[in-house]
């Protein structure tokens, strides 16, 4: 069994007897947990009442947070000519064709998030078995399959965070930085829990928000009350 170290063992003791907080106290808790020796990520693990087994169940969206994720994004687009350019111009990092598509079905994978002109999705079609799985295909539902390609990278590189629901029921991302001031960390909170909300599928019975979870990269999870995360 793995050693816990006293790091953990004191991020952990600080919030043992805390649970279902608010925003702020759960987000001042993190903060305080996350004395790593780089910048942890502020990460949000959301429990909901679906099965995603069942396509009338499944979640999934886009939202850009109001204060940025803090980290820059690598991003792909598959486009020729002029949206080729356009997508150079607005700072993609990877712009191609069928070079691209087969240097992905090499097994170099060097972005974050991938997206594609519509004329372009017979190539990306075929690479469906390697970018399903990391939650990479381009998507029409999420705004990366447009022929908006200069608006589709600005945002990706903004802060635009992309959310899927696993099959557990659990939807997570990374909202903000332990260096951000707590009330941006805040808002980011809350912008996502709205658009996860939003997000809810027409086949959902019963609670849809189970449990709503903060933690940082190497620190422990702190529960946080749904009503202070939704507003209610």
């Amino acid at each position: 069994m793995a050693k816990i170290g006293k790091r953990i063992k004191a991020a952990r003791k600080s919030i043992s007897d805390k649970d279902y907080v608010t925003v702020e106290e759960a987000v001042a808790l993190i903060k305080t947990g996350a004395n790593a020796k780089f910048d942890e990520t502020v990460e949000i693990a959301m429990n909901l009442g679906v099965d995603p087994r069942h396509a009338d169940q499944m979640v999934r969206g886009l939202v850009t947070l109001p204060n940025g994720t803090g980290k820059s994004l690598r991003v792909a687009v598959f486009a020729r000519g002029a949206k080729a350019d356009e997508a150079k111009e607005a700072g993609a990092d990877i712009v191609g064709a069928e070079d691209l598509m087969e240097t992905i079905q090499g097994g170099t994978i060097e972005f974050d998030r991938c997206i594609a002109t519509p004329d372009m999705m017979p190539i990306v079609g075929r690479l469906g078995k390697i970018l399903g799985p990391r939650n990479l295909m381009p998507n029409p539902k999420v705004g990366t399959v447009t022929m908006d390609v200069k608006e589709a990278v600005e945002a990706a590189k903004g802060g635009e965070v992309q959310f899927r629901v696993e099959k557990a029921g659990i939807v997570h991302a990374g909202i903000g930085k332990a260096s951000f001031e707590e009330a941006k960390l805040a808002q980011n909170v809350r912008a996502f829990v709205d658009a996860v909300s939003k997000a809810k599928p027409s086949g959902s019975k019963g609670t849809y928000m189970k449990k709503i979870a903060l933690s940082s990269t190497m620190g422990p999870g702190v529960s946080v009350s749904i009503d202070s995360a939704t507003g209610n």
